[in-house]
């Protein structure tokens, strides 16, 4: 009884311990949006943000086929409601980054992390300030990762109609999404009656549809094509364009966008133009040298710790830093700091849970892995910038949360295996992570003039 009562007092100091850092942390980043000045918005923000204006002033729901509408959709019923103020908006999406931690929560216990690895992974994923800004700033990239968690909870209970819904609004938040979902549906087939997935599945597909259905339209009456947002040749031509291992140096996707929509008065028309580019491209430079020229950069881009939340601090242009937020050098300090500290947590022990973790495979897991591969084949090629790494963050803080439980003896986790051979692995991929964080600037000589 005294060790249960000693683990009872342990746990009620970690969960003390716990809502302080959440508080403090949450508390930094609202004073660092709104402390001196509020942040500017930067890049898509601006349009989200133009476009919701829009919206509200009677304009077209749906505008563009770069940008899909579910977000400007969303600023603009909040600003019908609250007024035009972010704070709405930021007020709601701190709400969706809280309910995304408990998914994951949920999704990792189903995973077969223990109750500690789970609590683990929720707790990192809350308490890193480059993942909680996300909340602060316009872009759709919260209510996206919300939906797709909120989908992965669902479908492993069977919730299929549910599940679709929340896959069709994810689809209208963002469409890299699009060519992924199918693999989903793997989830919802019946281990020992596979012909009894037909009726479930449907249900799936059918709240997809239902959603979607009116973006689909309006791209098959104004282009000839069933489309919600179409931006993959683009991408890929800023992608083949890139130079440099940190986003926002020397960016090309701001300049290149207004000549690709000038370059012709349909999407179709459009993306036929630039890849014919690109196949000139290829043709001028060989696969094998364009290969290697973003198997040497993208990744490096990808898992950069400066992260979107170090970009918009102060700190030299050279160097890729926008300085929108108008933050003092001591709190900048301290949230590039946290960045840093939670970024490299989270990778390192990734890495290790990754390479420790001895359960077999199930289709959870090969889901997993299946969407790792296919965003690491996708940012291979196309543009890329470091935010593009959130919705592989959930199962990330996952493994971390597994590796770091391990280590508590209270808290062990049986899908562990902390052997000298698999930790050797594991030590060698967080390297090679930790590498990819750091290196990119280092690399690229940033600011060496």
């Amino acid at each position: 009884m005294k060790t249960d009562a000693a683990t009872a007092r342990q746990r009620r100091v970690l969960a003390a311990v716990f809502v302080l850092a959440f508080v403090l942390s949450q508390a930094l980043l609202w004073y660092a949006y709104y402390g001196t000045a509020a942040k500017t918005l930067i890049g898509d923000e601006q349009t989200y943000q133009q476009t919701a204006l829009s919206v509200l002033a009677g304009g077209a729901w749906m505008p563009s086929t770069i940008w899909p509408p579910l977000q400007p959709l969303l600023l603009a019923g909040l600003y019908a409601l609250c007024g035009v103020h972010a704070y709405a908006v930021q007020w709601l999406q701190t709400l969706l980054f809280v309910a995304c931690a408990a998914l994951l929560r949920d999704v990792w216990r189903r995973a077969g992390g223990s109750v500690a690895a789970a609590n683990t992974a929720a707790a990192l994923f809350l308490l890193d300030p480059g993942i909680a800004g996300y909340a602060h700033w316009l872009w759709p990239e919260m209510p996206h990762l919300f939906l797709l968690l909120a989908a992965l909870a669902l479908l492993l209970r069977a919730r299929a109609f549910a599940a679709g819904v929340c896959v069709g609004l994810a689809l209208l938040a963002k469409s890299l999404l699009a060519p992924f979902w199918p693999v989903l549906a793997l989830l919802l087939v019946p281990a020992r009656r596979p012909l009894a997935a037909a009726r479930i599945v449907a249900a799936f597909v059918l709240g997809i549809g239902l959603v979607t259905a009116p973006a689909l339209l309006h791209g098959w009456r104004e282009y000839g094509k069933p489309m919600i947002a179409d931006s993959s040749i683009y991408n890929l031509w800023v992608g083949l364009g890139d130079r440099w291992r940190s986003d926002y140096v020397a960016d090309l996707g701001g300049r290149t966008l207004p000549e690709f929509l000038a370059s012709a008065d349909t999407p179709q028309q459009r993306n036929a133009i630039y890849l014919d580019k690109v196949r000139a491209l290829v043709a001028e430079r060989g696969v094998v040298e364009i290969a290697a020229a973003q198997l040497g950069r993208q990744y490096f881009r990808l898992f950069s710790a400066k992260t979107p939340l170090v970009s918009q601090l102060p700190g030299p242009a050279c160097a890729g830093h926008l300085s929108v937020y108008a933050t003092s050098p001591a709190v900048t300090r301290a949230l590039a700091w946290s960045n840093d500290a939670f970024h490299a947590l989270i990778l390192a022990a990734a890495a290790l849970g990754l390479a420790t973790w001895r359960r077999r495979p199930d289709r959870l897991m090969l889901v997993f892995a299946a969407f790792a591969g296919y965003q690491l084949a996708l940012f291979a090629l196309i543009h890329v910038k470091a935010r593009f790494l959130l919705p592989l963050l959930p199962i990330l803080c996952g493994f971390a949360g597994s590796f770091l439980a391990s280590l508590r003896r209270t808290g062990a986790d049986d899908a562990i295996a902390r052997t000298p051979a698999r930790l050797a692995i594991g030590a060698a991929l967080a390297v090679l992570l930790l590498f990819l964080a750091f290196a990119g600037p280092w690399l690229d000589h940033l600011c060496a003039g």
